[in-house]
C-alpha cells in the first residue's frame, strides 16, 4: 500500500484562489450554504421542524398558513369586527380618538401566533421575530407600502426591561421591515421616559393612564411632515401605540401608520 501523499503547498494555494474567485462570482456563497445546509439542515424558526426547501423564509409552510389571518378586519384599528360607516371604522374604534391612521397586522393574537410572539420576546437570537417580520412584509406588503413610509420607528422598550429580557422584539421587527422597504430605521427617534407597568396586567382604562406621557421625541429630531411606520409586536387595546403616535404627531409627524405581528381582541 502506498503512502498517503500530502498535497503540495502550491496546489493548496491554487485551489484556495479558485474557491475565492468562485465566491466572488457568487458560486461560493451557494456552495457554502449548500454545505452548511447538508450538515445543519435549516429548520423552521417557530416549530423547529426541518424546512423542505431553503428559500430565505425561515418559517415552514404550515406555520406560515397558521400565522396569517384570513378574516377581514377594520382598516383603522385592525380589530376583527363588522365594519360600520362604509368601512371607515368599527364598533371597537368608531368613538375613539386615534392618532394613527391605520393598523396592519399579520394575524390575531391567539393560538399558535400568540405562542410564537411570546417566544420571540425571549429569543436572544431574534431569529423568530425576524422571520415573523419577513412574513408580515410578504403577506401585507400592499397595505404597508400604501402609506409611503419614509422612516420606520419601533415602539421603544425601557432600557431596564430590555436589559432584563435581553432582546427587543419590536426593534428586531422594525429593522427587518425597514430593510425590506429600503427606508431608514430610527430606533432612537422615540424615547420611553419611564418604566411603565406591564399592560397585560391592566384594564383598558388603566392601560391608557399607564402610558400617558410615557414617550418623548429626541431633542435633535426633525419630524415635520414625516410619514412614519410605527412598529410593535402586539397591539392589544392600542393604548401604547396610540400614545406613541400622539407623541410623534405632536412633534410634527405628517402621518403615523402602525404595523404589528398580532392584534388582540381588546377594545381600543
Amino acid at each position: 500500500m502506498g503512502k498517503f501523499a500530502m498535497p503540495r503547498p502550491d496546489s493548496i494555494r491554487t485551489a484556495w484562489h479558485a474557491l475565492r474567485r468562485r465566491a466572488l462570482d457568487g458560486d461560493g456563497v451557494r456552495l457554502v450554504r449548500a454545505g452548511v445546509d447538508l450538515v445543519f439542515p435549516p429548520e423552521c424558526a417557530s416549530c423547529r421542524l426541518p424546512l423542505s426547501e431553503h428559500s430565505g423564509m425561515m418559517l415552514c409552510s404550515d406555520c406560515r398558513a397558521e400565522f396569517v389571518a384570513s378574516a377581514s378586519c377594520c382598516p383603522r384599528c385592525a380589530a376583527v369586527a363588522a365594519p360600520v360607516n362604509d368601512g371607515c371604522a368599527c364598533v371597537q374604534c368608531q368613538n375613539r380618538r386615534l392618532f394613527f391612521e391605520s393598523v396592519v397586522r399579520l394575524g390575531t393574537y391567539d393560538n399558535v401566533l400568540r405562542a410564537a410572539v411570546l417566544r420571540s420576546k425571549h429569543d436572544r437570537q431574534t431569529g423568530l421575530a425576524g422571520a415573523l417580520a419577513e412574513l408580515l412584509m410578504d403577506a401585507r406588503k400592499e397595505q404597508i407600502v400604501a402609506g409611503g413610509p419614509e422612516v420606520v420607528v419601533p415602539v421603544p422598550m425601557h432600557w431596564s426591561r430590555r436589559l432584563w429580557r435581553g432582546v427587543d422584539s419590536a426593534h428586531a421587527i422594525a429593522s427587518r421591515l425597514a430593510a425590506r422597504l429600503r427606508v431608514p430605521l430610527a430606533p432612537h427617534l422615540l424615547i420611553r421616559r419611564r418604566r411603565t407597568a406591564l399592560q397585560a396586567q391592566l384594564s383598558p382604562r388603566r392601560r391608557r393612564v399607564n402610558v400617558r406621557r410615557a414617550f418623548r421625541v429626541g431633542a435633535d429630531r426633525d419630524l415635520p411632515g414625516a410619514r412614519i411606520l410605527l412598529v410593535d409586536d402586539v397591539m392589544t387595546t392600542g393604548a401604547t401605540v396610540n400614545e406613541a403616535a400622539k407623541t410623534l404627531v405632536h412633534a410634527g409627524a405628517g402621518s403615523v401608520r402602525v404595523a404589528v405581528l398580532a392584534r388582540a381582541s381588546g377594545l381600543v
